[in-house]
């Protein structure tokens, strides 16, 4: 990680869970770190015990509706102003509904398509020129998937999720050839986990409050360290080595 101190990082959802443990070990390997959310109070608070455990780097809140391309881009054009530009993006940010396709609503359709999907590939392209206007050849872009992207479940509260999130492994690879393409050598990572003991379960099922409590007991699931730990596994790569995708999950996760 040594060569990323002191540079850029853009970390999205960084409020809580695994975008926090992603943040976290980022500043502590000496990077600035960008973390946006909606809750930037969450983030501020986050920053300060950063610092108060003595840091090497620095966690900059910004407050981010990741469904307003407005707000997105203004923040990426604050990032350029006071820290120059973005030199690895992690798209974290994803959320889900429990709506199925025989009886899901269109609004929850969609806002976990402008989240997981419109809001990923805004980033991705904003940070993509972020770096090429500064001639930054040795960027990182890296989306923090799911193993949904790579097989169904019968688990029809999470079908449509699940499209979303094969649309995230399509568009790793789709992104890795456009920048071969250009004789780019920017990475282009997914990685995809398992069941994560995080706040994506309650929020989920926010109106099933039995079904959220049942859900990280079944057994030992991966803990939110566990996905920063593969984000800075990859970082760490030597910078002709592209990790196209990391799937995970618990020993004791069955499917």
């Amino acid at each position: 990680m040594d060569r990323w101190r002191g540079r850029v990082a853009l970390v999205t959802g960084a409020s809580v869970g695994i975008g926090a443990a992603i943040a976290r070990e980022l500043v502590r390997g000496g990077m600035k770190v960008m973390g946006c959310a909606r809750d930037v109070e969450k983030i501020k608070k986050l920053s300060a015990e950063f610092q108060s455990e003595g840091y090497s780097g620095v966690l900059v809140p910004f407050k981010c509706d990741l469904t307003s391309e407005e707000e997105i881009l203004a923040m990426f054009s604050a990032i350029k102003a006071q820290h120059k530009g973005v030199d690895v993006c992690i798209n974290n940010a994803g959320l889900a509904h429990p709506d199925s396709l025989l009886s899901g609503t269109t609004s929850s359709w969609k806002n976990m398509l402008d989240v997981n999907v419109v809001a990923l590939s805004i980033c991705t392209r904003e940070a993509y020129k972020s770096m090429k206007e500064r001639n930054v050849d040795d960027g990182h872009i890296i989306h923090i998937n799911s193993i949904c992207g790579h097989r169904v479940v019968n688990a029809p509260d999470i079908h449509f999720y699940t499209a979303t999130k094969y649309a995230v492994t399509a568009l790793t690879e789709a992104l890795r050839q456009e920048l071969r393409e250009i004789n780019s050598h920017i990475r282009a990572t997914c990685i995809s986990p398992g069941l994560v003991e995080t706040e994506f379960g309650p929020r989920l099922y926010s109106q099933h409050a039995d079904k959220a409590a049942n859900l990280y007991t079944q057994y030992k699931t991966l803990e939110a360290v566990d996905v920063a730990s593969a984000v800075t596994y990859v970082l760490s790569a030597p910078p002709h080595v592209q990790v196209g995708d990391i799937v995970m999950r618990s020993v004791e996760q069955p499917n």
